[in-house]
């Protein structure tokens, strides 16, 4: 079974390692006590929108980033294709279950719609 407090803990220290920086550095920028940082980070607490919010500013990184990241994992451990796998397929026109995304456009609708009105192409493409 996947926890998240373990994912979120393990991300937040491949970010902290990766910039080769201590628990002791983090904790006191993100104005967090080391123990509980380093209890964030082994997945044995759980921290608060704000609590990470303040772990993320202070190793620089985007909560965005962090979710992401998380949210990457918890696919793989669920043996679900990621948001990233599913749109790489898409644009192959590869199916992911009963969606097919193609990845050319038919000849017929170029006909129909104004690309350039749209936004699609540019005026010096078209």
């Amino acid at each position: 079974m996947v926890l998240l407090r373990q994912e979120i803990g393990d991300v937040l220290r491949d970010a902290r390692r990766q910039q080769g920086r201590t628990l002791r550095e983090v904790s006191s920028v993100a104005r967090v006590s080391l123990g509980y940082l380093s209890e964030v980070e082994r997945g044995q607490k759980e921290a608060s929108s704000e609590l990470l919010a303040s772990i993320c500013g202070a190793l620089e990184v985007p909560l965005s980033s962090v979710l992401r990241e998380v949210s990457h994992r918890v696919a793989a451990a669920e043996g679900v294709p990621s948001e990233v796998a599913m749109s790489e397929a898409a644009m192959s026109g590869v199916s992911m279950g009963e969606v097919l995304v193609p990845d050319t456009v038919p000849d017929d609708l170029t006909e129909r719609v104004d690309l350039r009105a749209a936004g699609l192409v540019s005026a010096s493409a078209a």
